[in-house]
């Protein structure tokens, strides 16, 4: 029998929980628990990270972590326990999927509109680096990474997955007209997959358009792949069409580890109350019955689940107001009792279980993702940021006496907008501009030549950040100003 650790959460968490095992109980899951430490009290308790290190252990140690909604506390310069087991773990590829369920009301299924939307989210990089400096005192910097080693991994898994699945279609969502470097690397990288799997339509939206899409006709799609922040905002958008976040399973997958997690919020105020809706806890614990190979169970429970949600039967945050509301102990029961009862729509195939999915795994090293690095790397400049509130022709003229036989000062920009050698006196300034460097007729440069160009800047301003300017195979692989 496999043991999978269970973290219960805080708020609600550890009543739906209590509420999704007695179900997997009921329906003779082959599965151990092993409770572990985490959380909002475990903040509490001093640990930064909001976990013991007995949790870790165990974790790392049973492979699967099936967890219920966590609060990280609010003020206390700590981070989301929820992101930090994410990319401690490594779980690359967030999956979360959303169907129309027979006896949710939403404008879709109302109009008779089916919604089958499988959302992959990159689950490690972008902005949840969660790496920021105040550059000066108005100008507060975020990076954001995408890495074409990380890229890769999700966008391979988001069209096995849909090889998988029998999708139809497999779509980026992307900003790349706009960050046309990061990604564009994620979009390049989409369609270099896309080649391995001809079988598949294949195709992209500016996330922008993709969102209304997503709201109009949300039946044109079927899996939709994106970086962490826009997939985390097109997740919760999806939701919204099929129910809100009580109806949104979330599966994060990792080469070693895995999480199956309800994303709905701890909701305090009805905590203890036994009236919380627990499925989304339970689509998300079935998602990982299957990822198990446990098919037969996970297909009778979500039979059950669809029969009892086409009953009428709801707890009070969704359904016919006109039908009594049942808490949460009320809503599993009714669960149990359809065990082996079929829904009209939707009904899944119980099939047999297949060998169960390995989930021990040990390390002796920490995996480095490196891709095949491209020839003809060069540094051919520098973007050097600085603080100053002078005018741009004032810093331009300082900047000037620095360049000597190596460089030539190129563009000067703030916040991403030219403002030297041509600008407008309509353009609004803050005290931090870049300044970009590049070296005469694109010769090599050295980090020595780099350091000896800052030294003399000093002089005159605080450099707040800099960032090298190089190329590969004779490409540029930095961005120009707007405007230049």
């Amino acid at each position: 029998m496999t043991k999978i650790a269970v973290a219960k959460g805080d708020g609600i968490g550890p009543e739906i929980m209590d509420a999704v095992l007695g179900i997997f109980n009921a329906a003779g899951v082959p599965l151990e628990y092993e409770y572990v430490e985490m959380g909002k009290w475990v903040f509490d308790k001093g640990y930064s990270n909001g976990m013991t290190p007995e949790a870790q252990q165990t974790i790392e140690t049973l492979g699967i972590l099936y967890k219920g909604p966590m609060e990280t506390p609010k003020g206390k310069g700590v981070k989301s326990v929820n992101v930090t087991a994410r990319k401690t773990w490594n779980t690359y590829a967030n999956k979360r999927v959303f169907q129309t369920l027979h006896g949710v009301d939403t404008v879709f299924s109302k109009a008779g509109i089916p919604i089958d939307v499988t959302v992959v989210r990159e689950n490690i990089e972008d902005t949840y680096g969660g790496i920021e400096h105040m550059l000066t005192h108005d100008v507060a910097l975020t990076r954001r990474f995408i890495t074409r080693p990380g890229s890769e991994q999700v966008i391979r898994y988001a069209f096995e997955m849909a090889k998988k699945k029998g999708a139809r279609r497999i779509t980026c969502g992307h900003k790349a007209n706009i960050m046309k470097i990061t990604d564009g690397l994620f979009l390049e990288i989409f369609y270099s997959v896309a080649k391995e799997y001809p079988e598949l339509k294949a195709d992209d939206v500016i996330v922008d358009d993709l969102c209304m899409k997503l709201v109009t006709r949300p039946d044109l799609f079927d899996v939709v792949v994106l970086t962490n922040l826009q997939g985390d905002i097109v997740s919760d958008l999806c939701a919204g069409l099929v129910g809100g976040l009580g109806f949104a399973p979330s599966a994060n997958i990792g080469d070693h580890i895995c999480i199956f997690e309800a994303v709905h919020g701890t909701a305090p105020d009805i905590a203890g109350k036994n009236i919380a809706n627990p499925t989304a806890l339970l689509l998300s614990g079935i998602a990982m019955l299957r990822h198990l190979g446990l098919m037969e169970q996970a297909a009778i429970i979500e039979n059950s689940l669809l029969y009892t949600l086409e009953s009428g039967l709801h707890t009070g945050d969704f359904g016919d107001k006109s039908i009594p509301s049942a808490n949460t102990t009320e809503f599993a029961n009714a669960i149990v009792a359809n065990l082996g009862k079929t829904p009209a729509h939707g009904a899944k195939a119980v099939m047999p279980n297949m060998p169960m999915t390995p989930t021990h795994f040990k390390l002796e090293k920490n995996p480095m993702l490196v891709s095949e690095e491209m020839a003809g790397e060069q540094i051919v400049g520098v973007d050097l940021f600085i603080e100053s509130a002078e005018q741009p022709t004032e810093v331009a003229n300082k900047l000037l006496a620095h360049t000597g036989s190596l460089f030539k000062l190129v563009t000067i920009s703030n916040r991403g907008t030219q403002v030297w050698p041509k600008g407008s006196v309509f353009t609004n300034l803050i005290n931090q501009y870049r300044c970009r460097f590049e070296s005469l007729e694109e010769a090599p440069l050295t980090q020595v030549d780099i350091l000896e160009l800052y030294k003399k800047v000093m002089v005159d301003f605080k450099v707040c950040s800099l960032e090298l300017l190089n190329m590969w195979d004779g490409k540029k692989a930095y961005s120009l100003a707007q405007g230049q």
